[in-house]
């Protein structure tokens, strides 16, 4: 069930999430304001928040006054519907808003959402390659994560037996199951890698929406066939709560995507002192130092993945030593509150 509370409509900024679903955006959002709103007067605006979130029910909107403390609100779209109420807002219904959109794809945008980009009064990009898609200028903003609670864990051995994992090295993959995301190439390389390396195990932890349940079966049936089932392990979706226990206990992360918008899973891996193996798609090469904290292998290239999975097997010391660059490269770089300072700052600019 889900409870809208209503706080004061005297906010600066509006930060529309208008998804029931769980999605990356939403996320984004739920991350975010929280970590906003310790400098500016921000409020999230939708259907199924949590409690605790910065927030203004959607029929507060139209009764709101037109102009908020400091003037004109800015009104923080990451999606098509919610830049189009937006614009309904300010041209309609006459408050005086500005507007931003955030863009996090890495597709050519349709005819009409570029028209709605153009009618923004800023833009913008979650990577440099989704810059690259946009057809006018935009600010980079990496996401961030919370590397406090994405941190090395104190004591792996016993976090694995509390979580009932094995001894021995364990390599994850986590994340919605379906092609898109590289699962299968995942379990490929698994299945050459794990004859070579008899200590070791795989985790996929994630959820298969009801379109990608015959193929998640099909995995799992692959890996039975091989008799593999005790060694690929597939483990129900874990909540945002527990899953930087589940990064922590890991020797090495495998992101396998064929496609991806931005993609936080390596980030947030490395913040917790693991190397990464993960695919040019999506903000990972930007995310990922190839060398220093992870390799780099292209989409759909299993054998380059079953590669670079059974290196770091066979090297303790690349693994040890690209775990730790890979803790201080989140941290000097893609902290949360980083990424909410530079967001805050644009609406400061707005706002005066």
């Amino acid at each position: 069930m889900c409870v809208s509370v209503v706080v004061s409509v005297q906010v600066d900024v509006i930060a529309p999430n208008f998804k029931r679903r769980l999605s990356g955006v939403t996320s984004t959002v739920v991350r975010l304001v929280p970590v906003q709103a310790r400098e500016i007067a921000i409020a999230a605006c939708g259907p199924c928040l949590p409690e605790n979130l910065p927030r203004i029910a959607v029929g507060a909107l139209l009764a709101m006054p037109r102009r908020g403390p400091s003037g004109a609100r800015v009104w923080h779209a990451r999606r098509n519907s919610e830049m189009l109420a937006g614009l309904i807002l300010k041209h309609v219904l006459r408050k005086e808003l500005r507007l931003v959109f955030t863009s996090a794809s890495q597709r050519r945008h349709t005819g009409y959402t570029r028209w709605l980009i153009r009618q923004m009064d800023h833009v913008v990009a979650a990577s440099a390659r989704s810059a690259a898609y946009l057809e006018r200028t935009a600010t980079v903003i990496p996401h961030g994560i919370d590397t406090r609670a994405f941190s090395p864990a104190e004591d792996k051995a016993a976090l694995r037996a509390r979580l009932g994992l094995p001894e021995g090295p364990l390599i994850g993959c986590y994340g919605r199951i379906r092609a898109q995301k590289g699962t299968g190439d995942f379990v490929e390389a698994m299945l050459a890698v794990l004859a070579a390396h008899p200590g070791a195990t795989a985790l996929v932890t994630g959820r298969a929406t009801r379109q990608h349940r015959g193929y998640a079966q099909a995995l799992r049936d692959r890996v039975a066939d091989a008799g593999l089932a005790d060694r690929i392990l597939f483990k129900p979706e874990v909540t945002a709560q527990d899953i930087a226990d589940w990064y922590r206990v890991l020797d090495l992360y495998v992101a396998p995507q064929r496609w991806e918008g931005f993609g936080l899973t390596p980030l947030e891996a490395m913040s917790c002192g693991v190397p990464v193996v993960a695919t040019r798609v999506g903000a990972f090469e930007e995310l990922v130092a190839d060398g220093e904290t992870g390799k780099l292998v292209d989409p759909g290239d299993i054998d380059g993945l079953t590669e670079a999975i059974a290196a770091y097997l066979d090297d303790a010391d690349r693994r040890r030593d690209h775990g730790l660059s890979g803790r201080a490269r989140a941290v000097q770089g893609f902290r949360l509150e980083d990424e909410a300072a530079a967001i805050n700052a644009i609406y400061r600019r707005l706002l005066g």
